[in-house]
Formats: structure tokens, C-alpha cells, sequence
């Protein structure tokens, strides 16, 4: 498993420990009401809708919350209308790419905040197009392992439209592209294989090498203080830190 691999790995279990504390559920619920605003209740014709649900599901977002959000956004409220979608890019400690995904109801507070987070872990905000050319919108979907016959996972995937099937430490990893994103998870599910996590994300085409430990630190530090902002949703970044470091620092 690579060091990018492993924190994805780390970044979902921590997301689930933040569930219980409500700021991870305040995040997902502003994503369904977005999704439901723009594109209508119905999760079978809103693909962004039912990707959103999906990963709030992934998290152990009850229905009730799930339902809700999706009354709310498909309401006559305005409280969805009042929430756009940014995107800012940058660089972190060792010249590693951040792009960092937000949905926000003030533009220049959110930017301030990310501006400053930048520069106070050694980064740089750049403008639009900076970083984004390293990345690419790819489905994931990670299958336990123990259990798991992997000539059966990769038809069943195959059947759905994924790109590949690896194995990644302790789970099988699923790669899609975006637009087959939905229909492969469906045809795992349908299968009978559990899914651990299943989302879109911003793999990065190459990756940076980061070795030292303060300077792995610095940059998880930067992670960290993005994803801790209300208004930042994802926060996708292309450094390799080998495990050993990364089970260090993150432990």
C-alpha cells in the first residue's frame, strides 16, 4: 500500500471518529441539500445526490438526517441557494499540490480562512489551475479483503465498467471512472460485497516523495487544519509519505 494509499485509509476511519462528534454530519448534510437544490430529489436521476448520500451513508449517517437533508434542499427554502461551490489550489510544505473542495455562504470569509491556513503551515494559495492538471476524477470503492475472492470481485466490477481491481493492504481497491462511478458500486453491492467506503476523489497522476518526518508532519498539519474549516469539504493532496512515517506522525 502506498503512503497516499494509507492515509486515504487513515482520512476515512478519522472522518468517522469526527461523525461522532456532528461536524463530519454538518458537512454531509450541507452536500445533500446542495445536490437536492440543483438537481431534485430523486437520487436515481441526481447522480451528485447520490453520490453525497453514499458517502454520508459511508460514514454511518442515519436515515432520518439523510431524509432531511434531502426534504430540506428539495424544499422551497432558500437555504440551499445560499451555498456555492469553490475550489481552490495550491502548494503545501515539500512542493506538494492541495486542491481543496468548499461549499460556502461567504466567499471571502472562506478564502480568507484557506488563504491563511496556507500560509500559516508553510504553503501558498495559487489560482485557478494551478494543481488541478496533477489530479484526476476517479470513483474508489474499497472491498475487505479477509473473505473477498478476487476473481469473483473483479467480474462483478468488470460488469459495472471498472478500470481495475488491486489489492491495497488489507482491502481491494476498485477504480472507476467518474462517469462509471455509480453503476460499478452498484454492481459490487449487488454482488454481495461489502463495501467499506465508496466515493469519488481527486487521485493524483503523480505523487510527491516525502520522506522526512517534520516535513511529513507539516504537511498532515496542513490537511488537518483545512479539513477543520465548516466550509471545506475535501481536501485532496499528491504527497507519498512511507508508512512507517505516516503511522508515526498520524499515530
Amino acid at each position: 500500500m502506498s503512503g497516499h494509499s494509507k492515509w486515504s485509509s487513515i482520512k476515512h476511519k478519522k472522518g468517522a471518529a469526527d461523525a461522532k462528534r456532528g461536524k463530519l454530519f454538518s458537512k454531509l448534510t450541507r452536500a445533500i441539500i446542495v445536490a437536492a437544490k440543483e438537481g431534485g430529489a430523486d437520487p436515481a436521476a441526481n447522480l451528485a445526490l447520490q453520490n453525497a448520500i453514499e458517502k454520508a451513508r459511508s460514514y454511518s449517517m442515519p436515515k432520518d438526517n439523510i431524509d432531511r437533508a434531502i426534504a430540506k434542499g428539495a424544499g422551497t427554502g432558500d437555504d440551499a441557494g445560499a451555498y456555492e461551490s469553490i475550489v481552490y489550489e495550491g502548494y503545501g510544505p515539500a512542493g506538494v499540490a492541495v486542491i481543496v473542495e468548499a461549499l460556502t455562504d461567504n466567499r471571502n470569509r472562506t478564502a480568507s480562512e484557506v488563504r491563511h491556513t496556507f500560509a500559516k503551515n508553510d504553503g501558498n494559495l495559487g489560482g485557478s489551475g494551478a494543481v488541478a492538471w496533477l489530479f484526476e476524477r476517479r470513483g474508489v470503492i474499497l472491498v475487505p479483503a479477509a473473505g473477498t475472492d478476487e476473481d469473483e470481485l473483479m467480474l462483478a466490477a468488470a460488469e459495472g465498467g471498472a478500470d481495475d481491481v488491486t489489492l491495497d493492504g488489507s482491502s481491494f481497491q476498485v477504480l472507476t471512472a467518474a462517469e462509471q462511478f455509480a453503476s460499478v458500486r452498484q454492481a459490487v453491492a449487488d454482488a454481495g460485497f461489502e463495501i467499506e467506503s465508496a466515493e469519488l476523489t481527486m487521485l493524483p497522476k503523480t505523487t510527491v516523495a516525502v520522506s522526512d518526518e517534520n516535513e511529513a508532519k507539516k504537511i498532515l498539519r496542513l490537511i488537518d487544519e483545512l479539513e477543520d474549516d465548516d466550509d471545506v469539504q475535501e481536501v485532496f493532496a499528491n504527497f507519498d509519505i512511507p508508512e512507517r512515517v505516516l503511522e508515526l506522525v498520524a499515530g
